[in-house]
């Protein structure tokens, strides 16, 4: 049997339920990979808008912390503790 690709779906009542049909015949047997992590994603409750602020705001920290504007070295934080 040839690789038909990964696909995604989703498990209702116990079913697993894919987001798209597949032109397969009835019987045909399929493996399924689960991925124990799946259910993290989007887990923030956050809408589009508001996740594209966030990671914005990420990418404008990192590039402070990479122009020494923001942070402090870890030798700091450890001596505080």
């Amino acid at each position: 049997m040839s690789s038909m690709g990964a696909r995604k779906a989703v498990v209702r009542a116990g079913q697993v339920v894919l987001d798209e049909p597949l032109d397969l015949p009835d019987g045909t047997v399929v493996s399924i990979d689960i991925d124990p992590y799946a259910h993290l994603e989007n887990s923030d409750e956050l809408d589009d808008e508001e996740r594209a602020r966030l990671h914005a705001a990420l990418k404008r920290s990192w590039a402070q912390i990479q122009q020494g504007k923001l942070g402090r070295p870890v030798e700091e934080i450890v001596k505080d503790l």
